[in-house]
């Protein structure tokens, strides 16, 4: 199920086709107003709408949809009312997911989410069922392209409070605590460097690999139509992907 890792992820949000492309802007936009909704609209001040901004840059969105995005979050421009709510729930094999979404509408999302996992051999769970299986950290991804002396970044990032480093095939892949995702985006910055990805995610505690390679095309159906769905900001999983 290499598809649907994080490198992938990126990868397919870079080379959208045209047709993807209005679903793909129409989410980041979401995720731009709902976060200025609760944070206010200078990124300086809101971390939050930085990465988020950053995320839809790197997706190719066009600067006047997420200008259009901040300022119907600020109230400035009319627009339907969103927030964030997260579903938790099972795919087949008993895996755990956590679905992160920006709705206008909870009971449309919660059914939409019910059918994408029930149809597939998962249920819906309650709150509290999924969530303990998960820590938050802060996530960082850097191509291979963009590094230009490994080591000289491994030292900063250690310095500036990073976990882990692991090297993988599309690149590197660093740890933080939640709170230091701020400065080791700043450190970064400093080297030149942008970042494949910046987020806050929820990390599987332990990963279950999925050997029923029924249950894993299922796991794969999931995954598509939860990144293909406009009311789904993003998914974590405790599958061994």
């Amino acid at each position: 199920m290499s598809g649907h890792s994080k490198w992938s992820q990126i990868k397919r949000q870079k080379a959208v086709t045209d047709n993807k492309r209005g679903n793909l802007f129409t989410k980041l936009g979401k995720t731009i107003a709902v976060t200025v909704k609760e944070g206010g609209k200078d990124p300086s001040s809101n971390f939050r709408l930085r990465m988020a901004i950053d995320k839809a840059k790197a997706s190719n969105m066009p600067n006047d949809n997420i200008e259009r995005a901040i300022k119907r979050g600020a109230g400035e421009i009319e627009g339907i009312l969103l927030e964030e709510v997260a579903y938790e729930g099972f795919g087949p094999s008993g895996i755990a997911i956590i679905i992160e979404t920006t709705t206008d509408n909870k009971n449309r999302t919660a059914a939409v989410i019910r059918n994408i996992l029930t149809k597939h051999g998962g249920n819906l769970g309650s709150s509290g069922s999924v969530t303990w299986m998960f820590d938050q950290k802060g996530v960082l991804r850097i191509a291979n392209e963009d590094i230009t002396d490994k080591d000289a970044l491994e030292l900063s990032i250690i310095d500036a409070g990073a976990d882990d480093i692991i090297t993988e095939e599309e690149g590197v892949l660093i740890y933080t605590p939640a709170q230091r995702l701020p400065a080791l985006i700043k450190i970064l910055e400093e080297q030149n460097i942008t970042p494949a990805s910046a987020e806050v995610e929820l990390l599987p505690q332990n990963k279950i690999a999925v050997q029923d390679v029924q249950d894993q095309k299922k796991l794969e159906k999931i995954f598509e139509e939860l990144e293909c769905d406009e009311d789904v900001s993003n998914y974590f999983t405790n599958a061994d992907l």
